[in-house]
């Protein structure tokens, strides 16, 4: 690979892609999703002319390196594709799953409850279709998201916004009568539109719509995003007067101490936990400044699942947590943990001139 190649390589994000450095062959992952192409283009989605059936790689017979070229980005994801809504010119997502799961039942449920409902944080499900190469399979079209935590927060009011948002959206979800048992980091993405006024590469999402030069990003401070739980693949529906005891030991955070194929523990509980221990390990042990959540994180990750406030309860003492909270405090940037003094210095320096501009420009605009 070109030093070029390999600088622009190590610019991107490299969550679910790779480099090809053949001749213009998809990998063996994207060939279902070429498959797919004329059926979804049929049915109102269009996917990335990568796999269109006739493609040609557009570097070939010409001076361009592949590298800068949209149509070079790979993924590796045989599940998961991005895609766009004919009708709507918005991207969506399109995840194959099983039709034998409850993923489609329960989200579909999840989707038609309240959709208006500000604290309804469930990913909408907009289309389901039969998977063309599988009648064991479905085809689930929801709105394309991104990591939650894509780009970086920036100050403590950002942080705060994000334990309101998981919350409310958990405690609809509870209330809905569903327990998601698997509400980790990588199950919780936001809508980033507000954040790329110019929008972004579906897969190197840094990039622009070219996959290649950056794109001009927000502050979420100034242009708040809404984040949604997805991934209802391990969740479980009771209705009422059921049990909400289950068995089961999978998921993404093996950390809850009631995990277990043997022993029921309950399914509401173990979100609780779930979601406290995704604050702690993402905002907690990475930034200082944040002690005032760790009441409710320590609540909510109680080693005994009986002791552990339910999502309601645990909402009232985010409540209360933010009510005390001085406003100013909320507008001071994030410090991590391993930041060296020099470093501190020039970062709180720019945060103060940075805030002090939001101030003002808030003013002149009202």
């Amino acid at each position: 690979m070109s030093s070029r190649a390999a600088q622009s390589h190590n610019a991107r994000d490299t969550h679910v892609h790779g480099l090809y450095k053949g001749l213009g062959q998809l990998h063996p992952s994207e060939i279902l999703w070429r498959d797919r192409y004329v059926y979804l283009l049929e049915h109102g989605y269009k996917l990335r002319p990568r796999y269109h059936p006739q493609w040609r790689p557009s570097w070939l017979g010409t001076d361009i390196p592949a590298d800068c070229c949209e149509d070079f980005v790979m993924v590796l994801e045989d599940i998961v594709l991005d895609a766009t809504q004919i009708k709507t010119n918005h991207r969506v997502s399109i995840k194959v799953v099983s039709v034998a799961s409850d993923e489609v039942k329960i989200g579909r449920l999840l989707s038609s409850r309240e959709p208006r409902n500000p604290n309804n944080h469930c990913v909408p499900v907009l289309d389901v279709l039969p998977d063309p190469l599988s009648s064991s399979q479905a085809l689930l079209i929801m709105p394309f998201l991104r990591s939650f935590n894509d780009p970086p927060f920036e100050v403590i009011d950002e942080v705060v916004d994000f334990v309101r948002q998981t919350l409310e959206g958990l405690c609809f979800i509870h209330n809905q009568g569903v327990a998601h048992r698997d509400c980790a980091t990588r199950n919780i993405m936001m809508d980033g539109r507000p954040l790329f006024p110019e929008d972004h590469h579906p897969v190197n999402t840094q990039c622009g719509l070219d996959g290649t030069h950056y794109a001009r990003q927000l502050s979420r401070f100034e242009n708040p995003v809404k984040y949604y739980f997805i991934d209802f693949g391990m969740s479980s529906y009771f209705r009422e007067g059921d049990s909400p005891y289950v068995l089961g030991a999978k998921g993404a955070d093996q950390t809850a101490p009631e995990l277990s194929n043997q022993i029921p523990y309950n399914a509401y509980m173990l979100d609780v936990y779930i979601l406290g221990h995704l604050y702690e390990t993402a905002f907690l042990q990475i930034y200082l400044g944040l002690d005032f959540l760790q009441p409710l994180i320590f609540a909510m990750t109680d080693r005994q699942p009986e002791r552990r406030p339910s999502a309601e309860a645990a909402l009232r003492m985010f409540y209360d947590i933010r009510r005390s909270l001085n406003p100013s405090l909320l507008r001071w940037r994030l410090r991590k943990r391993n930041e060296s003094v020099p470093e501190r210095v020039v970062y709180d320096t720019v945060s103060a001139a940075k805030v002090g501009f939001n101030i003002v420009s808030h003013i002149t605009n009202r």
